[in-house]
């Protein structure tokens, strides 16, 4: 800092006060160049259209780009605790790209950022209008009983429940279920659980619990100092004591932009989860006017983990393959929650451990697991393929019943909670 003031003649630390300011305005500290992107510009770019909308969800349809597609359709729950475009960063980028390239007809939930309108929705709310919702809206434009289900983070937690919500009403929709880096059991949640306990729970209860938003800020700079030297400390020296231009980066662009999201949904989340760690538990919950018993979803499970992931530690994603689901296939990726999920094949970086064999606790199936080099996502299409319905000619673009609202990505995705 002092022998850049000094090469700078001082100028470095006239534009770090000006950076500082400017981020006390924002209320957030700035990490990344924001005019380097946008969505729907550079980001979130796969071609397709919203089809159907609610004061929650948009639900976007992605075209086709091959002359077949799998018959069942692929639903994906993004989490909704950040945008969905982490999916879909950008050409080459992009897991739906990868999906809707390899022949499977994709439809995406894009979560609102909550505004006053929503600020009462509930957890059950976001089962209904969310997954429950598109689920039904895919299985009709497709003309299918049922789907293939992903959910990432949040995205799986949310789309399990749904599933468990499913499978009391004994209403069978799901071809197959896919996790990514998701938690069901929440005995071990990593340094995230050091941040929740009953007196902070109490005290969102009592303020937004009836009514009311967590802000977007706010839970960015929670994740934030999980990693607080790499996501917090780096730019305060950077930008403020240093004077230095953020650099262009998609990724912190995307974790920037975060979402807020309804008082009564985050804490009855927070209170059945991190804290008492209920859903696991068969009927310990009532979701949607039902017991849950996760047990009782019986479609194919696909269960992918990251090994240095610190928001969803690995172990406590194996768990689920003894939770929800059949015949489960557990896949462990090389990096963290974001770099291990997002590994496009092309760029041939990292690796993967398989291990056919889920008898064996957590570190008893890695010492047996075989390395493989590159990403796991040709792994998780071939799983896939192996649970194919068959094939059809790629649909036309539109349907009678669910019209075009707006090309891709959609109103919500844009709409800025900070």
């Amino acid at each position: 800092m002092i022998r850049t003031a000094i090469e700078t003649r001082a100028a470095s630390l006239g534009t770090g006060i000006r950076n500082l300011i400017e981020d006390i305005r924002k209320g957030r500290i700035t990490r990344v160049n924001e005019s380097a992107f946008e969505v729907g510009g550079n980001l979130a770019v796969t071609p397709g259209s919203v089809v159907f909308e609610n004061e929650l969800i948009q639900l976007i349809r992605y075209t086709p780009q091959t002359a077949e597609v799998e018959e069942t359709p692929l639903v994906i729950v993004p989490p909704c605790i950040n945008k969905y475009y982490l999916l879909d960063l950008g050409a080459g980028n992009s897991f739906v790209e990868y999906a809707v390239a390899q022949g499977h007809q994709v439809f995406l939930i894009s979560w609102r950022s909550a505004v006053p309108e929503i600020e009462c929705l509930t957890w059950d709310d976001y089962l209904t209008k969310g997954p429950l919702k598109a689920i039904d809206v895919v299985r009709d434009i497709a003309n299918m009983d049922r789907v293939h289900a992903l959910g990432f983070c949040v995205g799986g937690t949310i789309l399990s429940c749904a599933a468990g919500v499913l499978a009391a009403r004994a209403e069978n929709k799901l071809q197959t279920l896919t996790l990514l880096t998701t938690m069901l059991d929440f005995t071990d949640t990593g340094d995230i659980g050091l941040l929740i306990d009953e007196g902070s729970v109490m005290l969102r209860e009592a303020m937004i619990g009836n009514g009311g938003i967590l802000p977007g800020k706010e839970l960015a700079f929670t994740f934030g100092t999980l990693r607080a030297n790499d996501l917090i400390w780096r730019y305060v020296v950077d930008s403020y004591l240093k004077g230095a231009a953020p650099e262009a980066f998609d990724l912190l662009y995307w974790d920037s932009d975060s979402v807020s999201l309804p008082g009564p949904m985050y804490c009855w989340y927070t209170r059945n989860t991190y804290l008492e760690n209920k859903i696991r538990q068969p009927g310990r919950t009532t979701q949607c006017g039902v017991p849950v018993d996760l047990s009782k979803v019986d479609a194919p499970l696909y269960v992918l983990a990251s090994r240095e992931d610190h928001i969803v530690p690995w172990r406590s994603a194996y768990l689920s393959k003894d939770i929800i689901g059949k015949n489960a296939h557990f896949v462990l990726a090389a990096s963290g929650h974001v770099a291990g999920v997002i590994n496009p094949p092309a760029r041939n970086k990292r690796s993967h451990w398989l291990n056919d064999n889920l008898n064996y606790d957590a570190n008893e199936w890695l010492e047996k697991a075989e390395e493989k080099p590159g990403s796991w996502w040709p792994d998780w299409d071939a799983w896939m393929k192996r649970h194919s319905t068959g094939v059809i000619p790629a649909p036309a673009a539109g349907n009678e019943k669910y019209p075009v609202i707006e090309p891709a990505p959609g109103r919500y995705v844009k709409q800025k909670s900070n």
